[in-house]
């Protein structure tokens, strides 16, 4: 089998184009949830809060001190920025509480779908029917 043929059965097995498919599905869910974070949940937050913005909090690590994060930046000095940091855990929290919840829906569904197929009964063994007939008719003579 040559290297093309290998790789072409390699990448056009399921799980291949499933993880696929999962990639760029969670790349487009991922900046949903960005948005979300950053452009409806924080500024609730820092409403809350007292109107803080939490994405400009820092901490300077020079000597000298800077009016905000954009002339620290600008300046090259070294930053902690938290405010960042903070956002992003946020994000990470509300993603993984999404996919619990959409786990916990598809297997609600997959649990629904077994439920309602019952399960056939396996076909009766020869010998048990066999078995069934010789009672029945002795019971008929006796």
């Amino acid at each position: 089998m040559s290297f093309i043929s290998e790789f072409k059965a390699f990448a056009m097995r399921g799980n291949v184009i499933d993880l696929a498919v999962g990639v760029i599905i969670g790349g487009a869910f991922g900046k949903i949830v960005d948005s979300l974070v950053k452009d409806v949940m924080m500024p609730v937050i820092g409403r809350l809060i007292g109107g803080i913005d939490f994405s400009h909090f820092y901490l300077n690590l020079s000597s000298q001190t800077y009016d905000s994060l954009e002339a620290a930046e600008k300046a090259g000095a070294p930053l902690i920025k938290y405010g960042i940091f903070l956002n992003n855990a946020i994000n990470f929290i509300i993603i993984a509480f999404a996919i619990f919840l959409l786990v916990k829906l598809v297997n609600r569904l997959h649990a629904a779908e077994k439920k309602e197929e019952p399960a056939a009964p396996p076909p009766e063994p020869e010998d048990v029917k066999l078995l069934r007939e010789i009672r029945d008719a002795l019971k008929e003579r006796g």
